[in-house]
């Protein structure tokens, strides 16, 4: 359907994420790849949903006076808010099961926004969802980093993988959102462009 809605715009995903590029492909939305290195540094100050709004903007306006007339260029940013404190990538093996510690029987919230570009405006909106772990035994943590090496996921874990199925209680709000993206809230915006 969007496919065809949005046949006379060109949709720039600019992500690396095999999850988001998935998520576009099941949303029949015909996309380019366009990648830029960008380093991903935000303000002390900054919290929870703010990060992330400044990340996505951040990495949109590389692309500053290069989209043409029928771009929609989308950017995103996920982080992983707990007691005050953001959770992004983790850095190695040890930070990443740190993390997944710490999150262990705790309610966290993932956070994740999205820049929307074109040559004329920049919409950026962002989606909340609480997410509760179990406890997590230091050899259940160990077997999952071990087999499924969750390094380019914020808070060091996927709610599709084998940590999702044995160890989260609880979700209140976007399932999508959680794994990288919050696709209705997307379909929504991109409605818009019709």
């Amino acid at each position: 359907m969007l496919n065809k809605t949005l046949q006379h715009k060109n949709i720039i995903l600019a992500s690396g994420s095999p999850r988001r590029q998935q998520f576009f492909k099941e949303m029949d939305l015909n996309f380019t790849i366009q990648l830029k290195e960008v380093a991903e540094i935000y303000p002390d100050h900054l919290k929870a949903e703010e990060i992330t709004n400044f990340l996505a903007e951040l990495k949109a306006n590389t692309f500053e006076n290069e989209l043409k007339e029928n771009d929609i260029l989308v950017t995103s940013d996920t982080i992983v808010w707990l007691n005050e404190k953001a959770l992004g990538k983790p850095r190695d093996y040890d930070d990443a099961f740190a993390m997944l510690q710490e999150i262990a029987n705790q309610t966290h919230e993932v956070i994740t926004s999205v820049c929307l570009k074109t040559m004329q405006t920049t919409e950026t909106f962002h989606c909340v969802t609480k997410v509760t772990f179990s406890s997590l035994a230091d050899t259940h943590i160990r077997y999952y980093l071990d087999k499924y090496a969750p390094f380019d996921k914020a808070g060091s874990y996927g709610i599709q993988d084998w940590i999702g199925l044995i160890g989260i209680s609880k979700i209140e709000g976007s399932y999508t959102n959680v794994v990288g993206l919050p696709t209705e809230m997307l379909f929504q915006k991109l409605m818009r462009y019709v």
